[in-house]
Protein backbone atom coordinates (compact mmCIF):
# COMPACT_ATOMS: atom_id res chain seq x y z
CA UNK A 1 0.00 0.00 0.00
CA UNK A 2 1.31 3.39 -0.86
CA UNK A 3 2.54 5.61 2.03
CA UNK A 4 -0.10 8.51 2.05
CA UNK A 5 -2.78 5.78 1.22
CA UNK A 6 -5.25 6.02 4.25
CA UNK A 7 -8.27 4.45 3.25
CA UNK A 8 -8.42 1.17 1.08
CA UNK A 9 -11.38 -0.71 0.05
CA UNK A 10 -10.93 -4.06 -1.02
CA UNK A 11 -12.90 -6.45 -3.26
CA UNK A 12 -16.32 -4.65 -1.19
CA UNK A 13 -19.46 -6.14 -2.00
CA UNK A 14 -22.79 -5.44 -0.77
CA UNK A 15 -26.35 -6.22 -1.68
CA UNK A 16 -29.77 -5.41 0.16
CA UNK A 17 -32.59 -7.67 -0.60
CA UNK A 18 -30.78 -9.65 -3.33
CA UNK A 19 -29.76 -6.48 -5.40
CA UNK A 20 -26.47 -5.48 -5.65
CA UNK A 21 -25.52 -2.40 -4.43
CA UNK A 22 -21.96 -2.21 -4.69
CA UNK A 23 -20.25 -5.05 -6.74
CA UNK A 24 -16.70 -6.13 -6.00
CA UNK A 25 -15.32 -2.33 -5.22
CA UNK A 26 -11.57 -1.47 -4.88
CA UNK A 27 -10.95 2.21 -4.37
CA UNK A 28 -7.29 4.01 -2.37
CA UNK A 29 -8.03 7.52 -0.80
CA UNK A 30 -5.45 9.35 0.12
CA UNK A 31 -4.44 11.33 3.30
CA UNK A 32 -5.46 14.90 3.11
CA UNK A 33 -7.33 14.49 0.06
CA UNK A 34 -10.94 15.85 -0.96
CA UNK A 35 -12.15 12.98 -2.46
CA UNK A 36 -15.88 13.11 -4.20
CA UNK A 37 -18.07 9.83 -4.73
CA UNK A 38 -20.26 11.25 -7.82
CA UNK A 39 -22.98 9.13 -9.83
CA UNK A 40 -26.78 8.93 -9.78
CA UNK A 41 -29.38 8.00 -7.30
CA UNK A 42 -28.64 3.87 -6.44
CA UNK A 43 -25.18 4.11 -7.62
CA UNK A 44 -23.99 3.08 -4.61
CA UNK A 45 -22.07 5.69 -3.40
CA UNK A 46 -23.94 6.46 0.29
CA UNK A 47 -23.47 2.90 0.91
CA UNK A 48 -19.71 3.63 0.48
CA UNK A 49 -19.53 6.21 2.81
CA UNK A 50 -21.43 4.50 5.11
CA UNK A 51 -19.42 1.59 5.22
CA UNK A 52 -16.19 3.63 5.63
CA UNK A 53 -17.78 5.00 8.43
CA UNK A 54 -18.60 1.88 10.22
CA UNK A 55 -22.42 1.98 9.61
CA UNK A 56 -22.97 -0.93 7.25
CA UNK A 57 -20.81 -4.40 7.06
CA UNK A 58 -19.94 -5.23 3.54
CA UNK A 59 -21.03 -8.80 2.60
CA UNK A 60 -17.23 -9.22 1.47
CA UNK A 61 -14.25 -7.08 0.82
CA UNK A 62 -11.70 -5.49 3.32
CA UNK A 63 -11.83 -2.11 5.07
CA UNK A 64 -8.71 -0.62 5.59
CA UNK A 65 -7.80 2.15 7.48
CA UNK A 66 -3.75 3.20 7.70
CA UNK A 67 -3.10 -0.04 6.91
CA UNK A 68 -5.30 -2.04 9.60
CA UNK A 69 -8.17 -4.04 8.66
CA UNK A 70 -10.67 -2.43 10.28
CA UNK A 71 -14.02 -4.29 9.07
CA UNK A 72 -14.92 -5.20 12.43
CA UNK A 73 -14.27 -1.86 14.40
CA UNK A 74 -17.88 -0.05 15.13
CA UNK A 75 -18.51 3.51 13.89
CA UNK A 76 -17.09 5.33 17.38
CA UNK A 77 -13.80 3.93 17.52
CA UNK A 78 -12.71 5.18 13.73
CA UNK A 79 -11.02 8.13 13.45
CA UNK A 80 -13.89 9.42 11.20
CA UNK A 81 -16.75 11.95 12.09
CA UNK A 82 -19.68 11.92 9.95
CA UNK A 83 -21.80 15.01 8.43
CA UNK A 84 -25.16 14.19 7.11
CA UNK A 85 -27.87 16.09 4.86
CA UNK A 86 -29.83 16.18 8.00
CA UNK A 87 -28.06 18.07 10.50
CA UNK A 88 -29.09 16.19 13.56
CA UNK A 89 -27.87 19.06 15.60
CA UNK A 90 -29.23 18.97 19.50
CA UNK A 91 -32.13 21.45 19.36
CA UNK A 92 -31.89 22.20 23.12
CA UNK A 93 -28.42 23.16 23.42
CA UNK A 94 -26.72 26.51 21.65
CA UNK A 95 -24.04 26.61 18.89
CA UNK A 96 -21.21 26.66 22.10
CA UNK A 97 -22.92 23.17 23.41
CA UNK A 98 -23.71 21.61 20.22
CA UNK A 99 -19.71 22.30 19.11
CA UNK A 100 -18.93 20.99 22.28
CA UNK A 101 -20.73 17.86 22.64
CA UNK A 102 -18.49 14.96 21.70
CA UNK A 103 -15.52 17.06 23.63
CA UNK A 104 -17.49 16.65 26.48
CA UNK A 105 -18.31 13.17 26.26
CA UNK A 106 -14.89 12.33 26.33
CA UNK A 107 -13.85 13.94 29.00
CA UNK A 108 -11.46 16.33 27.59
CA UNK A 109 -10.29 19.62 30.21
CA UNK A 110 -12.39 22.07 30.00
CA UNK A 111 -9.96 24.49 28.87
CA UNK A 112 -9.20 22.64 26.23
CA UNK A 113 -12.58 22.65 24.79
CA UNK A 114 -12.87 26.22 24.99
CA UNK A 115 -10.08 26.25 22.98
CA UNK A 116 -10.88 24.00 20.50
CA UNK A 117 -14.54 25.19 19.95
CA UNK A 118 -13.54 28.45 19.50
CA UNK A 119 -10.96 28.18 17.02
CA UNK A 120 -13.55 25.84 15.31
CA UNK A 121 -16.20 28.83 15.16
CA UNK A 122 -13.67 31.28 14.10
CA UNK A 123 -12.83 28.65 11.33
CA UNK A 124 -16.47 28.20 10.17
CA UNK A 125 -17.65 31.90 10.66
CA UNK A 126 -19.67 31.32 13.83
CA UNK A 127 -17.47 33.37 16.22
CA UNK A 128 -20.37 35.37 17.98
CA UNK A 129 -22.98 32.73 17.35
CA UNK A 130 -21.79 31.07 20.65
CA UNK A 131 -25.38 31.69 22.49
CA UNK A 132 -27.56 31.38 19.96
CA UNK A 133 -29.84 28.78 19.92
CA UNK A 134 -29.61 26.22 16.93
CA UNK A 135 -33.08 26.69 15.81
CA UNK A 136 -32.86 30.45 15.21
CA UNK A 137 -29.66 29.88 12.54
CA UNK A 138 -30.76 29.68 8.73
CA UNK A 139 -29.93 26.61 6.87
CA UNK A 140 -26.39 27.80 5.90
CA UNK A 141 -25.51 28.24 9.56
CA UNK A 142 -26.90 24.85 10.68
CA UNK A 143 -24.94 23.29 8.40
CA UNK A 144 -21.19 25.15 9.67
CA UNK A 145 -22.12 24.18 12.86
CA UNK A 146 -22.83 20.85 12.22
CA UNK A 147 -19.32 20.51 10.33
CA UNK A 148 -17.70 22.77 13.18
CA UNK A 149 -18.86 19.79 15.69
CA UNK A 150 -17.54 17.36 13.48
CA UNK A 151 -14.10 18.45 13.13
CA UNK A 152 -13.34 19.39 17.03
CA UNK A 153 -13.16 16.15 17.83
CA UNK A 154 -9.94 15.96 15.28
CA UNK A 155 -11.29 13.11 13.13
CA UNK A 156 -8.29 12.33 10.29
CA UNK A 157 -11.05 11.81 7.84
CA UNK A 158 -14.59 13.76 7.45
CA UNK A 159 -17.62 12.12 5.83
CA UNK A 160 -20.17 14.06 4.43
CA UNK A 161 -23.02 12.38 2.34
CA UNK A 162 -24.97 15.13 0.21
CA UNK A 163 -24.60 18.00 2.86
CA UNK A 164 -25.73 20.85 0.87
CA UNK A 165 -29.01 18.91 -0.64
CA UNK A 166 -31.22 21.42 1.72
CA UNK A 167 -29.97 24.86 1.09
CA UNK A 168 -30.79 27.06 -2.34
CA UNK A 169 -28.34 27.57 -5.17
CA UNK A 170 -26.22 30.27 -3.61
CA UNK A 171 -25.80 29.57 -0.41
CA UNK A 172 -24.84 26.16 -1.74
CA UNK A 173 -22.06 27.62 -3.63
CA UNK A 174 -20.68 29.61 -0.66
CA UNK A 175 -21.07 26.71 0.71
CA UNK A 176 -18.89 24.37 -1.93
CA UNK A 177 -16.19 27.45 -1.18
CA UNK A 178 -16.56 26.72 2.55
CA UNK A 179 -15.74 23.60 2.86
CA UNK A 180 -13.12 23.75 0.41
CA UNK A 181 -11.22 26.31 2.64
CA UNK A 182 -11.67 24.34 5.52
CA UNK A 183 -10.29 21.26 4.24
CA UNK A 184 -7.35 23.23 2.82
CA UNK A 185 -6.63 24.83 6.02
CA UNK A 186 -7.65 21.70 8.93
CA UNK A 187 -5.76 18.77 6.71
CA UNK A 188 -8.45 16.61 7.01
CA UNK A 189 -9.32 13.99 4.77
CA UNK A 190 -12.84 15.00 3.29
CA UNK A 191 -14.72 12.07 1.68
CA UNK A 192 -17.77 13.79 -0.09
CA UNK A 193 -20.81 11.96 -1.41
CA UNK A 194 -23.37 14.10 -3.93
CA UNK A 195 -24.65 13.82 -7.15
CA UNK A 196 -24.70 17.00 -8.08
CA UNK A 197 -21.72 17.23 -10.59
CA UNK A 198 -20.65 20.64 -10.59
CA UNK A 199 -20.35 20.79 -6.92
CA UNK A 200 -17.77 17.46 -7.74
CA UNK A 201 -15.72 19.27 -10.46
CA UNK A 202 -15.73 22.53 -7.92
CA UNK A 203 -14.39 21.43 -4.89
CA UNK A 204 -12.74 17.76 -5.64
CA UNK A 205 -9.46 16.98 -5.28
CA UNK A 206 -10.03 13.57 -6.97
CA UNK A 207 -13.95 12.62 -8.61
CA UNK A 208 -14.56 8.66 -8.59
CA UNK A 209 -17.39 8.22 -10.87
CA UNK A 210 -20.06 5.61 -10.11
CA UNK A 211 -23.02 3.69 -11.70
CA UNK A 212 -24.39 0.51 -10.81
CA UNK A 213 -21.96 -0.34 -8.16
CA UNK A 214 -18.97 -0.32 -9.78
CA UNK A 215 -16.95 2.86 -10.30
CA UNK A 216 -16.49 3.95 -13.82
CA UNK A 217 -12.96 6.36 -13.86
CA UNK A 218 -11.29 7.97 -10.81
CA UNK A 219 -9.55 11.14 -11.90
CA UNK A 220 -8.82 14.72 -10.73
CA UNK A 221 -12.02 16.88 -12.25
CA UNK A 222 -9.84 18.14 -15.40
CA UNK A 223 -9.06 14.58 -16.29
CA UNK A 224 -13.13 13.07 -16.10
CA UNK A 225 -14.44 16.62 -17.63
CA UNK A 226 -12.04 15.82 -20.59
CA UNK A 227 -11.18 12.34 -20.86
CA UNK A 228 -14.07 10.56 -20.13
CA UNK A 229 -13.52 7.02 -20.58
CA UNK A 230 -16.99 5.54 -21.51
CA UNK A 231 -20.73 7.09 -22.59
CA UNK A 232 -21.72 7.26 -18.98
CA UNK A 233 -19.09 9.65 -17.81
CA UNK A 234 -18.73 11.60 -20.72
CA UNK A 235 -23.12 12.17 -20.47
CA UNK A 236 -23.09 12.63 -16.60
CA UNK A 237 -20.21 14.83 -15.83
CA UNK A 238 -21.25 17.96 -18.51
CA UNK A 239 -23.31 17.67 -21.67
CA UNK A 240 -22.15 15.93 -24.20
CA UNK A 241 -22.67 14.81 -28.01
CA UNK A 242 -22.43 10.89 -28.39
CA UNK A 243 -21.97 9.49 -31.61
CA UNK A 244 -21.26 6.55 -33.31
CA UNK A 245 -17.72 6.25 -34.77
CA UNK A 246 -14.74 4.09 -36.76
CA UNK A 247 -11.37 5.10 -36.03
CA UNK A 248 -9.88 4.42 -40.14
CA UNK A 249 -6.77 4.79 -38.66
CA UNK A 250 -4.68 6.77 -36.08
CA UNK A 251 -5.66 10.39 -35.60
CA UNK A 252 -8.09 9.55 -38.18
CA UNK A 253 -12.05 9.03 -37.15
CA UNK A 254 -15.01 8.68 -39.26
CA UNK A 255 -18.62 10.00 -37.79
CA UNK A 256 -21.80 11.62 -38.98
CA UNK A 257 -20.75 10.56 -42.27
CA UNK A 258 -17.42 12.56 -42.86
CA UNK A 259 -13.35 11.43 -41.82
CA UNK A 260 -12.05 13.63 -39.28
CA UNK A 261 -8.35 14.21 -37.98
CA UNK A 262 -8.71 13.79 -34.30
CA UNK A 263 -5.41 13.29 -31.61
CA UNK A 264 -6.18 9.95 -30.33
CA UNK A 265 -4.03 6.59 -31.49
CA UNK A 266 -3.73 3.12 -30.55
CA UNK A 267 -7.07 1.88 -31.85
CA UNK A 268 -7.57 -1.08 -34.20
CA UNK A 269 -7.58 0.08 -37.82
CA UNK A 270 -11.60 0.24 -38.46
CA UNK A 271 -12.68 0.29 -35.01
CA UNK A 272 -15.98 0.79 -33.41
CA UNK A 273 -15.81 3.69 -31.02
CA UNK A 274 -17.82 5.96 -29.33
CA UNK A 275 -16.97 10.04 -29.95
CA UNK A 276 -17.39 12.82 -27.58
CA UNK A 277 -17.76 16.05 -28.86
CA UNK A 278 -18.77 19.12 -25.93
CA UNK A 279 -21.07 21.51 -26.83
CA UNK A 280 -18.77 24.12 -26.08
CA UNK A 281 -15.95 22.52 -28.63
CA UNK A 282 -18.45 23.06 -31.63
CA UNK A 283 -17.84 26.55 -33.60
CA UNK A 284 -20.67 27.98 -35.83
CA UNK A 285 -19.93 28.81 -39.18
CA UNK A 286 -21.38 29.22 -42.46
CA UNK A 287 -22.12 26.31 -44.43
CA UNK A 288 -19.86 26.49 -46.70
CA UNK A 289 -16.66 26.91 -44.45
CA UNK A 290 -18.94 23.62 -42.12
CA UNK A 291 -17.74 20.36 -41.82
CA UNK A 292 -21.45 19.20 -40.93
CA UNK A 293 -24.40 21.17 -41.61
CA UNK A 294 -27.53 21.17 -40.15
CA UNK A 295 -31.15 22.80 -39.22
CA UNK A 296 -31.48 24.62 -35.55
CA UNK A 297 -34.55 22.97 -34.17
CA UNK A 298 -34.45 25.42 -30.75
CA UNK A 299 -32.16 28.03 -29.20
CA UNK A 300 -32.62 28.61 -25.50
CA UNK A 301 -31.07 31.89 -24.12
CA UNK A 302 -29.06 31.00 -21.08
CA UNK A 303 -27.13 33.95 -19.59
CA UNK A 304 -23.79 34.06 -21.15
CA UNK A 305 -24.79 31.60 -24.03
CA UNK A 306 -27.06 30.50 -26.45
CA UNK A 307 -27.79 26.79 -26.03
CA UNK A 308 -28.65 25.40 -29.44
CA UNK A 309 -30.21 22.13 -30.90
CA UNK A 310 -28.82 20.89 -34.72
CA UNK A 311 -30.60 18.25 -36.31
CA UNK A 312 -27.45 17.01 -38.18
CA UNK A 313 -28.82 13.92 -40.60
CA UNK A 314 -31.69 12.80 -38.22
CA UNK A 315 -28.85 13.26 -35.03
CA UNK A 316 -29.73 16.23 -32.60
CA UNK A 317 -26.67 18.14 -31.86
CA UNK A 318 -26.28 20.45 -28.89
CA UNK A 319 -24.12 23.09 -29.20
CA UNK A 320 -23.23 26.32 -26.56
CA UNK A 321 -22.39 29.20 -28.38
CA UNK A 322 -22.09 33.05 -27.75
CA UNK A 323 -23.63 33.80 -31.20
CA UNK A 324 -27.29 33.71 -31.40
CA UNK A 325 -28.80 32.06 -34.38
CA UNK A 326 -32.48 31.46 -35.31
CA UNK A 327 -34.26 28.61 -35.21
CA UNK A 328 -34.97 26.68 -38.40
CA UNK A 329 -31.76 28.56 -39.78
CA UNK A 330 -29.62 26.40 -41.29
CA UNK A 331 -25.89 26.29 -40.04
CA UNK A 332 -22.59 24.68 -40.31
CA UNK A 333 -20.41 22.81 -37.66
CA UNK A 334 -16.53 23.23 -37.60
CA UNK A 335 -14.38 21.02 -35.05
CA UNK A 336 -10.97 21.25 -34.13
CA UNK A 337 -9.23 17.81 -33.74
CA UNK A 338 -8.57 18.45 -30.15
CA UNK A 339 -12.42 18.88 -29.70
CA UNK A 340 -13.10 15.28 -30.80
CA UNK A 341 -12.57 12.87 -27.90
CA UNK A 342 -12.22 8.93 -29.16
CA UNK A 343 -13.83 6.03 -26.35
CA UNK A 344 -13.33 2.15 -26.92
CA UNK A 345 -17.44 0.73 -26.83
CA UNK A 346 -18.93 -0.20 -23.53
CA UNK A 347 -22.24 -1.19 -21.64
CA UNK A 348 -23.12 2.25 -22.38
CA UNK A 349 -22.31 2.71 -25.81
CA UNK A 350 -25.74 4.04 -27.55
CA UNK A 351 -27.48 5.05 -23.98
CA UNK A 352 -26.35 8.92 -24.05
CA UNK A 353 -25.52 11.69 -25.91
CA UNK A 354 -28.74 12.54 -29.06
CA UNK A 355 -30.74 15.20 -27.57
CA UNK A 356 -33.53 13.91 -29.91
CA UNK A 357 -35.95 14.12 -26.81
CA UNK A 358 -33.78 16.67 -25.08
CA UNK A 359 -35.78 19.38 -22.64
CA UNK A 360 -35.24 20.83 -19.48
CA UNK A 361 -37.90 19.29 -17.87
CA UNK A 362 -37.14 15.66 -19.03
CA UNK A 363 -33.80 16.14 -17.29
CA UNK A 364 -34.87 16.74 -13.98
CA UNK A 365 -37.79 14.09 -14.55
CA UNK A 366 -35.75 11.38 -15.80
CA UNK A 367 -33.47 9.01 -13.27
CA UNK A 368 -30.32 7.64 -15.00
CA UNK A 369 -30.78 4.60 -12.82
CA UNK A 370 -34.13 3.48 -11.80
CA UNK A 371 -32.66 0.52 -9.54
CA UNK A 372 -31.50 2.83 -7.39
CA UNK A 373 -34.17 2.11 -4.52
CA UNK A 374 -32.49 -0.84 -2.81
CA UNK A 375 -29.75 1.66 -2.05
CA UNK A 376 -32.14 4.65 -1.13
CA UNK A 377 -33.83 1.85 1.12
CA UNK A 378 -30.59 1.22 3.31
CA UNK A 379 -30.08 5.18 3.58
Amino acid sequence: MNQDVLIQLKGISKAFDGETVLDNMDLEIHDKEFVTLLGPSGCGKTTTLRIIGGFESPDAGDVFFDGERINDVPPYKRQVNTVFQRYALFPHLNVYDNVAFGLKLSHVPKGEIEKRVKEMLEMTGLRGFENRKTSTLSGGQQQRVAIARALVNQPRVLLLDEPLGALDLKLRKDMQNELKRIQHATGITFIYVTHDQEEALSMSDTVVVMSRGKIQQIGTPTDIYNEPVNAFVADFIGESNILDGVMIADRQAKFAGQTFVCVDEGFNQNEPVDIVIRPEDVDVVSVEKGMLSGKVSSVTFKGDYYEIIVDVKGFKWMIETSDYVAPDMTIGLSIDPDAIHVMKKSEYSGMFGDYSTFSEEMDHLSDPNPEADAEDAAE
